[in-house]
């Protein structure tokens, strides 16, 4: 019998249409909220609500890597403030030890909306950490 257990989560790989641009050290993934609707109806006996389910609503997801060279992300970002900025499908994958994709994400719709940065600070031996937030209309679990 095969053993099951826990995957780790250091090693992600995001995927922008099918593209990949790089190993990600945090993405933050989304929340997913339904809105009841509640309601009586009119000649009902009971003195209660019924409850059915209303809007979905997906939170943001934010991505965090190490300060690369690609300006891809700042080009994507920009073109955001345009009301032509391209959405994009986002493809998050989880690696297990041996570099295979373990789970995957779809996140549909995407567009930029936040971008960080930490300072540069010449007396530090640290990576410099960016970080891009997006808003999407929908994620789910391949």
């Amino acid at each position: 019998m095969a053993s099951i257990y826990s995957l780790k989560k250091f090693c992600y790989i995001v995927l922008i249409d099918s593209k990949e641009v790089g190993g990600f050290s945090e993405i933050s993934t989304t929340d997913i909220t339904t809105d009841p609707i509640e309601y009586r109806e009119g000649t009902s006996s009971v003195n209660t609500v019924y409850k059915q389910s209303g809007h979905v609503k997906y939170g943001n997801v934010t991505l965090k890597w190490g300060f690369v060279t690609s300006a891809e992300f700042i080009i994507w970002l920009q073109s955001a403030g345009d009301r032509a900025c391209e959405r994009k499908t986002i493809k998050i994958q989880l690696r297990d030890d041996l570099n295979r994709v373990a789970a995957e994400w779809e996140i549909m719709n995407a567009w930029p909306v936040k971008y960080t940065s930490e300072d540069l600070d010449n007396s530090s031996n640290e990576i410099p950490i960016e970080s891009m937030e997006l808003a999407h209309e929908g994620i789910k679990r391949m």
